[in-house]
C-alpha cells in the first residue's frame, strides 16, 4: 500500500504564504492536491500534477494563487499558496494515481469530478488555518 504523508500546514494571516509537502513511498503519474473545509461534503480546489512531465493544472478557483511542483527530493510534491484568504482555512490533502495520461490529471482538477474517486491513495490531510 503506497504511502502518502502530507505536512508543512499552519496558522497564517491573510495575505500571507504557506507551503504544503507531500512525500509519497511511490511513483506515480498523478499527484494532486485537494481541500476539504470543515463540514464540506467533497474534497475541491485542487491542483494536479503530471509527473514525468512536470505539467501543471488548476482548477479555477486557485489557479491564480496556488503553485504545484515537484519537490527536489524524490517522491515529493510541494503546494505554495499565496495571497491566503480565510476560505483557504480547510484540511488539505494529497492523493496519488497511478497508470494516467496528462489528460487525467487535468481532469481531476474539474468541478465535476470528485477527487476522491479518482485518486487511488491519500495521506491523513495536513490543517491550514487563516486568522488575523
Amino acid at each position: 500500500q503506497p504511502q502518502v504523508q502530507e505536512s508543512g500546514g499552519g496558522s497564517a494571516q491573510p495575505g500571507g504564504s504557506l507551503k504544503l509537502s507531500c512525500a509519497h513511498s511511490s511513483d506515480g503519474d498523478c499527484l494532486g492536491w485537494f481541500r476539504q473545509a470543515s463540514g464540506g461534503a467533497q474534497r475541491e480546489g485542487g491542483a494536479a500534477i503530471y509527473t514525468s512531465s512536470g505539467s501543471a493544472f488548476y482548477a479555477d478557483s486557485v489557479k491564480d494563487r496556488f503553485t504545484i511542483s515537484q519537490g527536489s527530493g524524490k517522491n515529493t510534491v510541494i503546494l505554495e499558496i499565496d495571497s491566503l484568504k480565510p476560505e483557504d482555512a480547510a484540511m488539505y490533502y494529497c492523493g496519488i494515481r497511478y497508470r494516467s495520461q496528462a489528460s487525467d490529471c487535468g481532469d481531476s482538477v474539474l468541478p465535476a469530478v470528485n477527487p476522491q474517486q479518482f485518486y487511488t491513495n491519500w495521506g491523513q490531510g495536513t490543517q491550514v488555518t487563516v486568522s488575523s
